[in-house]
């Protein structure tokens, strides 16, 4: 048994550490589309096109179940793969209403990392209108966040600027809680937790998506537990050179 995993860069590793912490006796593929990243600045259509094209290559490769390590690609291409294929497809979505469950009697409000592909579409709007009932939900485009981490950049004085420019306008006192809406910003996680006040709780939502995956694999009665943790990764643009910077990435965060 093989789980695909599948983002527009390395942004989906941090997913797959989580599924090799909570599911380490599977086999694995990690596919990255290098040859369209980053998607969050990208058109609907041009990303939609680009998900079915590497989840085709996929498929190819022999997986049985696929995850959608990409928020982004989750709100524009999730309901249609799901239509097409009949084995389990888990997507990404940003970890909004445990944030407001979470915020719910503090009286401070949430704030939301994301591109900005993700904030356009109908699917964000609708969870945050389906769980924010009291209107404490804020969100922030990270426009260049994506291609800092896809260029490794994790120096914290630089990225503790970028992120002390980004939150400037904001009173942090107010907020109790920030989501990480993209699966690249999980790697960002430490310098954050330098910048911000000690009261603020950083979330993702990668734990989450792995025990759907888990519940899911169950459900469709596939066999687990007959692997070895073993990780294939490939990318559309096939560069040897970024399989490696994968292998090196995925390395930071086990």
């Amino acid at each position: 048994m093989k789980l695909g995993f599948f983002d527009s860069g390395i942004g989906g590793l941090t997913v797959l550490a989580e599924s090799l912490r909570l599911l380490p006796a599977e086999n694995y593929l990690y596919m990255a589309d290098t040859k369209h990243v980053p998607y969050g600045t990208k058109s609907k259509e041009e990303v939609r096109a680009f998900v079915f094209e590497a989840v085709e290559k996929m498929i190819e490769q022999g997986i049985d179940a696929l995850v959608i390590a990409c928020n982004t690609a989750t709100s524009i291409a999730i309901n249609e793969l799901r239509e097409r294929y009949s084995f389990p497809i888990v997507g990404m979505e940003p970890a909004v209403k445990p944030a407001v469950e979470m915020n719910r009697n503090t009286g401070k409000r949430v704030l939301v990392f994301a591109t900005p592909l993700t904030l356009k579409q109908p699917k964000y709007y609708a969870l945050v209108s389906r769980v924010d009932e009291n209107g404490i939900v804020d969100s922030l485009p990270m426009p260049e966040l994506v291609q800092y981490c896809e260029s490794l950049q994790f120096d914290r004085q630089v990225m503790g600027e970028y992120f002390r420019a980004k939150l400037s306008p904001y009173d942090l006192n107010n907020y109790g809680i920030i989501v990480l809406g993209c699966t690249h910003y999980p790697f960002y996680t430490d310098i954050l937790r330098d910048i911000l006040p000690p009261h603020i709780e950083i979330i993702n939502g990668n734990a989450g998506t792995v025990r759907r995956l888990s519940a899911l694999l169950n459900r469709y009665g596939i066999e687990t537990g007959l692997g070895q943790g073993n990780v294939t990764f490939t990318c559309t643009g096939g560069e040897e050179a970024y399989i490696e910077k994968m292998k090196m990435a995925l390395s930071l965060l086990r």
